[in-house]
């Protein structure tokens, strides 16, 4: 698996908000790729569904408290990257 990266949806953003997509998708993947190094090298054989929770804990507690409150990935992205980690893609 490669490395998990964060990219927002641009639709609905304002001019300011479109500015601040690039290093907000940065700061976002670079606090899931943390995450998902933790929560995998700390992985012991918890199910697909308490490892994906993990890792969505994992990368709100990297962010700023402001950002990780209005952070809500698509959960379905976030378990692909629970189940590499479950089945040892992610190391």
């Amino acid at each position: 698996m490669s490395e998990p990266h964060v990219t927002l949806d641009p639709r609905g953003l304002d001019p300011v908000q479109q500015k601040l997509r690039g290093p907000l998708e940065d700061q976002l993947t670079s606090a899931l790729q943390a995450a998902t190094e933790r929560v995998s090298a700390s992985y012991a054989g918890e199910p697909v569904e308490q490892v994906c929770q993990l890792l969505l804990d994992e990368t709100r507690s990297g962010l700023h408290p402001d950002i990780a409150a209005g952070f809500n990935p698509d959960m379905d992205e976030f378990c692909r990257v629970a189940v590499a980690i479950v089945r040892r893609e992610v190391s």
